[in-house]
């Protein structure tokens, strides 16, 4: 099935009008789940502190250790004027992967679309077992199946708005009961909406294939499915990277503008696209998605941040100076998205 309209928190949207589309930012998120309580004194005047010039050097290397940094749902203006660098750059669509449990909130999504000029196409589900809520965590697949289903179908707390994908769906390593039932749950709504998935790996090279095992056990399309953060999962190894792509599932680099390569298993902006060279080099140019995954205060450009823009003033050129031709990365930041989008 092919999809000719993709939904947006405006409604739906011709397909071929997406354009550039980053496939795995955030608008709204707030990531305090992530917040280890301070151990001492001097990390809880860290964690209490307003976000300076003097400590945005520490904050882009423990960015959930400050109170102010884990919530980008509090900084709207910031967005907005980080979106509309992107579509004054030739952006025009994002994916914003915040779920139910990680302060999804679907009206402000509106108003930022609104106002930035830019397609953003929301999701349904859920993510970390930490955040899933606890009527949630305990319930049957099949009552998780449900809920998913009926916001695609009639939209999200009785609006007009409807989730374009399922996910971002959250997994750790190893994966909870509660992540697996969320993840059966939506290969089941996947399966009977036809629409796309996003999935959250565990930091581990096996998380994977462990995921996408229950997932097309439950009746999940791989190949219309998006595994997420290759660029910390599987950050070295060439061949199970390969034994991943063989699966048909989408490529996704995510992290383009984190650069602290030197905090494993992150890396550079540099190892990413070599990454991305060698996956073309083998053959699978048509399964690569790029994007920043924009989530935290510390990403945006009022923070010296890379924003939403990054792979389009830097990334893009960078792939094109290092041999990648532009079709191929026409593919990944226009075609590709949609693909994924529209079920192709």
């Amino acid at each position: 099935m092919v999809k000719s309209q993709v939904e947006t928190v405006l409604g739906a949207v011709d397909a071929e009008d997406l354009g550039i589309t980053l496939p795995h930012e955030h608008v709204v998120m707030d990531c305090s789940y992530f917040v280890t309580t301070p151990k001492n004194a001097a990390e809880n005047e860290r964690y209490h502190a307003a976000i300076t010039m003097k400590n945005l050097n520490w904050l882009r290397h423990n960015c959930y250790k400050n109170k102010a940094n884990v919530s980008m749902y509090n900084e709207p203006e910031a967005v907005i004027a980080d979106l509309k660098i992107f579509k004054k750059n030739g952006g025009v669509t994002i994916v914003e992967n915040t779920v139910i449990g990680i302060n999804r909130d679907v009206e402000k999504m509106v108003k930022i679309s609104k106002a930035s000029g830019v397609h953003i196409v929301c999701g349904t589900g859920y993510f970390l077992d930490g955040t899933i809520p606890g009527e949630v965590r305990s319930a049957t697949v099949e009552n998780i199946t449900e809920i998913m289903i009926s916001e695609i179908n009639n939209g999200i707390k009785g609006s007009q708005i409807k989730p374009g994908i399922i996910g971002e769906v959250g997994t750790s390593w190893p994966i909870t009961d509660a992540e697996k039932r969320s993840l059966r749950a939506s290969a089941i709504a996947q399966t009977q909406t036809q629409t796309p998935v996003m999935i959250h790996p565990g930091a581990d090279p096996r998380a994977p294939f462990e995921i996408l095992r229950l997932f097309q056990e439950a009746g999940g399309d791989v190949k219309r499915t998006v595994m997420a953060h290759l660029d910390r999962t599987i950050p070295r190894n060439e061949q199970i990277l390969l034994e991943l792509a063989d699966t048909g599932v989408f490529l996704e680099y995510d992290f383009f503008g984190s650069e602290i390569s030197y905090v494993s298993p992150f890396m550079s902006d540099a190892q990413r696209i070599d990454k991305i060279m060698y996956l073309i080099s083998e053959g699978y140019v048509d399964k690569i998605l790029v994007s920043h995954d924009v989530h935290a205060c510390h990403n945006l450009t009022k923070f010296a941040g890379a924003g939403f823009s990054h792979i389009l003033d830097y990334a893009a050129p960078k792939m094109l100076l290092k041999g990648i031709a532009q079709v191929d990365i026409d593919k990944m930041l226009v075609t590709n998205p949609k693909a994924w989008l529209t079920y192709y």
